[in-house]
């Protein structure tokens, strides 16, 4: 019996180059499917909520697959596990009806940047922060992620090397977090162009560090002009933290 599955994936990006299958590289996306296949008997094309570059992390990553086999819902999870490397993980697995598309269904996504702020770079977060030693205002960047929240044209927030039919994005929550020397960005909108976020993360510490003026990414939005905004910050601080769909999406 042909069944669509639907898993939830947690892998730290360190050792791969991003989600998507590359000739000669290793990825996440390949890396599950042999997985599946090992365990299934069978080769599947496995579709992602949405590619993550590489060196990038995550929580909740979301993809789904068509298999026929009759493992339960709920070992296949374990069966996979068995059979991937440790620093990728099913963290759930369940059955969802054949129309459901983890890319095409997703209602919004909600993704962590993370700055480790301090003299010396601590070498336990030396794969999931951006280091940045120079001391930050806090209180400007927080003011200045207000103006990401709505629906904007976010055409300056894109890297060179995109094609999408539009750059239109709707963002729902920014936030920042300071727990002692990591400042935490958190963003959730109905999507993101590429590199968007690590835009808005190194455009942030750019105005904690005084290079950007606080109204820098209130003008970007204005202007759709990517000269405006600041670095493009380091892969390595980024994580997918959960993507979110309406349930007649999945059921």
């Amino acid at each position: 019996m042909v069944r669509n599955i639907k898993i939830k994936v947690a892998y730290d990006g360190t050792n791969y180059h991003g989600w998507q299958t590359q000739l000669n590289n290793a990825t996440i996306q390949e890396t599950i499917e042999q997985a599946i296949c090992i365990v299934m008997k069978q080769k599947v094309n496995l579709t992602g909520s949405g590619r993550t570059d590489s060196g990038v992390h995550a929580l909740g990553q979301v993809a789904n697959f068509t298999a026929d086999t009759n493992i339960p819902e709920e070992k296949i999870k374990i069966a996979l596990n068995a059979n991937l490397p440790k620093d990728i993980r099913i963290i759930e697995s369940e059955d969802v009806s054949l129309d459901f598309n983890s890319r095409f269904n997703a209602h919004d996504k909600t993704y962590m940047y993370q700055i480790y702020n301090d003299r010396v770079w601590n070498p336990f977060y030396s794969r999931y922060s951006c280091f940045v030693p120079a001391s930050l205002d806090f209180e400007k960047m927080e003011k200045a992620v207000k103006f990401l929240i709505g629906t904007h044209d976010f055409r300056g927030f894109m890297a060179a090397g995109s094609d999408v039919k539009t750059t239109v994005r709707t963002i729902y929550e920014a936030n920042l977090i300071k727990e002692a020397n990591l400042i935490k960005l958190y963003i959730t909108g109905n999507g993101f162009l590429y590199n968007m976020v690590r835009i808005i993360a190194g455009t942030l510490i750019d105005i904690g560090k005084g290079i950007k003026d606080i109204d820098c990414i209130e003008n970007a939005i204005k202007d759709k002009n990517r000269t405006m905004l600041g670095q493009t910050a380091e892969p390595q601080g980024l994580f997918l933290m959960n993507v979110n769909y309406d349930e007649f999406a999945i059921d």
